[in-house]
């Protein structure tokens, strides 16, 4: 079992939806409003006057053979949007209850 982080831009929602949805990954928690800013560029993601998109997070309960197939999705829509913001983070899952 595997836990995967994933902020993107509000702007993707549905599209983020969807991608869990076709995977069928059904175990997650999601914050509907999250601020930050990319490591590497783009611009900031805080809500604010200045910089006015936000962003949402989920973090998600996912079956190690599952994991590739979501971040090669993942991975499809950041390339397809790139200047929106998507990152994705990978960590293993020590207990289940």
């Amino acid at each position: 079992m595997k836990a995967v982080f994933i902020s993107y831009n509000q702007a993707l929602t549905d599209r983020v939806q969807t991608i869990l949805d076709r995977e069928s990954i059904r175990g997650y928690s999601k914050w509907e409003t999250t601020y930050g800013r990319g490591s590497y560029g783009g611009d900031p993601h805080m809500g604010s006057h200045a910089w006015p998109a936000m962003n949402s997070s989920i973090l998600a309960m996912v079956d190690d053979s599952l994991v590739e197939p979501l971040m090669a999705q993942l991975r499809n829509l950041d390339n397809e949007t790139e200047h929106q913001g998507l990152r994705a983070f990978v960590w293993n899952v020590e207990g289940v209850m």
